[in-house]
């Protein structure tokens, strides 16, 4: 029996909402998690989830995801586009097939799909490939939040091999990999394979039976993803202050109120990194946030000085409407809140500090969960 689902278009707005705040940044284009949502709708597809425990311990399951950079895509790579005469083969549908091929390879039937992460790409766009290849969706993630690299998943955390798996392209390409020499060789080519294609290709992976599945899952965000989103909604709609609501309903605190003055940033071996700026306003007036990230927001400064960094989340949405804030997307004069929110516990022991926090991704700063930094 499905533990939950989107049935309207008021479900799938709400459930975008959640996904693209549990985003931090990241997490694919809500743009593309909208349309594909609305074109399943459209095509009365029943856009379902299930508990973990409803999956079998011998069926095989896998995740389906976008690979790839969130920066915007420049001029100089659309006419190179235009003039190597490419056109988009599967467009949406390019997940479909990941998962079809990496079935094929394997040999296997492939009795559900797991998200990777949480973000309003990479969350719609599974269940609703699930929904079209008839396969059971599981209400949960990996990772609990959206991530850049393999190394911030559970599977990475808990030892399992993401390995083999299948990349397609819009443009058609299609590759198997069958091996990596280890994870974060994985991330590396799968990463390049995303810049072959101009950005992004969409990856079939992780194959474990339920078993092994249900023991490194982060269960119910799906379903947390739909309540959080409405929760933000409803706030609005009172009369409320949206960004209160969704800080009580994920347990957070917030962390800055301000304007965004600008953002530093490159589009750089698959991903986007950059620096974004901030000016305090109100409470915050005279004092200043800026945050660092590679796709998602990773390590923040306070006046300067660190402050609050993963695996906790750093959340950074529209100050009036609640709604999360992608950094494709956030620009100067942007007025906005920045919203931390603690992270999975396990990332926070030795092994996940290493792949998750500060000093992986090459800042010389201490851990502190955010709970400790914001007494």
């Amino acid at each position: 029996m499905p533990r939950g689902g989107l049935y309207t278009h008021q479900d799938c707005d709400d459930f975008l909402r959640g996904c693209l705040w549990m985003g931090t940044g990241g997490g694919g284009g809500p743009e593309w998690g909208r349309r594909v949502l609305e074109r399943a709708l459209q095509d009365g597809l029943r856009l379902e989830w299930v508990d973990p425990s409803e999956i079998p311990d011998d069926a095989w399951t896998c995740t389906a995801y976008g690979m790839g950079s969130i920066a915007p895509v420049s001029e100089e790579t659309k006419e190179l586009i235009r003039r190597l005469g490419l056109t988009d083969r599967y467009g949406d549908q390019a997940m479909e097939k990941a998962v079809k091929e990496l079935a094929a390879y394997a040999g296997i039937q492939m009795g559900a799909i797991v998200p990777s992460e949480l973000g309003a790409g990479n969350t719609p766009a599974p269940l609703v490939t699930g929904a079209r290849l008839g396969i059971p969706v599981v209400d949960g993630d990996y990772a609990g939040r959206a991530i850049p690299e393999e190394m911030q998943g559970t599977p990475y955390l808990y030892g399992k091999n993401s390995w083999p798996f299948a990349s397609v392209d819009k443009w058609g390409n299609i590759a198997i990999v069958k091996e990596t020499c280890n994870p974060y060789m994985l991330e590396r080519i799968g990463k390049m394979l995303a810049v072959a294609a101009f950005g992004t290709c969409t990856i079939a992976a992780t194959l474990l039976p339920g078993r092994e599945m249900k023991e490194i899952i982060v269960p119910g965000t799906l379903t947390r993803c739909l309540e959080l989103g409405r929760a933000i909604r409803r706030a609005r709609e009172a009369g409320e202050d949206p960004v209160r609501a969704a800080i009580q309903f994920t347990g957070g605190w917030l962390l800055f109120e301000g304007v965004v003055t600008g953002k530093d940033w490159e589009d750089r071996e698959g991903y986007m990194f950059g620096t974004s700026h901030m000016r305090g306003t109100g409470d915050y007036a005279g004092h200043t946030m800026d945050i660092w990230f590679k796709n998602e927001n990773h390590v923040s400064w306070l006046d300067g000085r660190p402050f609050v960094c993963s695996p906790d989340l750093i959340v950074v949405v529209d100050r009036e409407t609640g709604e999360g804030i992608t950094n494709t997307d956030l620009d100067a004069g942007m007025r906005v809140a920045v919203v931390g929110v603690k992270g999975l516990e396990a990332f926070r022991s030795e092994r996940g500090l290493a792949a998750a926090g500060p000093r992986y991704f090459g800042f010389d700063i201490d851990y502190i969960p955010v709970e400790r930094l914001v007494v």
